[in-house]
C-alpha cells in the first residue's frame, strides 16, 4: 500500500539531470504530511529488532526523512554531507561517479566506534554514494545496522552492491 501511495505522488522529470535520465522527484511527497508520516512509520516498523544507535542521512534529500526517522527511533541523526559543508573536524571519503569523483564527510564526533548506524537516503540507484557513506562509517569504527530508502531503481542493481554491509535493506517503492 505505501509503495502505491509513494509512486502516485512521485513526479517523473525526463532528461534530468542529463538526456536519457528520468529523474524520480520525491518533492511532491513533501506536500502530503500524512504520507510523510506514513513513510517514517513504515521505516520504523521495518527496522524493528535492529540495534540502531544513530541514523545517518545522506545529503541532501536523505535529511528529509532521516531526521524524522531518527526522532521516531529516539536516536541521534548524523548528517553525511558533501565536502566543505560541515564546520567541525571531519573524516572524508572520495568516491567515483560516472562523470568524475565526489567527496562526502562526517563530523569526527558524530558517533562512537562500535555504534550501529542505520544509513538513510531518499533513493537507491547504483549504490555509489551509499557505499561511500558506509565505507566512511566503517572507517570511523561504526557498524552498519541497515539501510532505508524511499525509492529504489532495481534495474541499476544498487541493492546488490550494498547487501554485504548489512542484511537489512528497506526500500518502500521499487521501480
Amino acid at each position: 500500500m505505501i509503495d502505491l501511495q509513494i509512486k502516485s505522488a512521485i513526479r517523473d522529470i525526463p532528461d534530468f539531470p542529463k538526456p536519457g535520465i528520468v529523474f524520480k522527484d520525491i518533492t511532491p511527497i513533501l506536500k502530503d504530511p500524512s504520507l510523510c508520516e506514513a513513510i517514517v512509520d513504515n521505516f520504523v516498523a521495518r527496522v524493528q529488532g535492529l540495534k540502531i544507535d544513530a541514523v545517518a542521512g545522506i545529503e541532501s534529500r536523505g535529511f528529509l526523512f532521516g531526521l524524522q526517522l531518527a526522532g521516531k527511533l529516539g536516536v541521534p541523526f548524523v548528517p553525511v554531507r558533501k565536502a566543505g559543508k560541515l564546520p567541525f573536524s571531519v573524516k572524508q571519503k572520495e568516491y567515483e561517479l560516472e562523470y568524475g569523483t565526489a567527496t562526502i564527510e562526517v563530523h569526527t564526533d558524530a558517533f562512537k566506534p562500535g555504534q550501529h548506524i542505520l544509513v538513510h537516503d531518499d533513493l537507491l540507484a547504483t549504490g555509489g554514494t551509499v557505499t561511500a557513506a558506509s565505507d566512511l562509517i566503517i572507517e570511523m569504527g561504526g557498524i552498519i545496522a541497515g539501510f532505508t530508502f524511499v525509492v529504489g531503481l532495481n534495474f541499476l542493481n544498487g541493492k546488490e552492491k550494498i547487501k554485504h554491509f548489512a542484511d537489512k535493506v528497506v526500500v518502500l517503492a521499487e521501480y
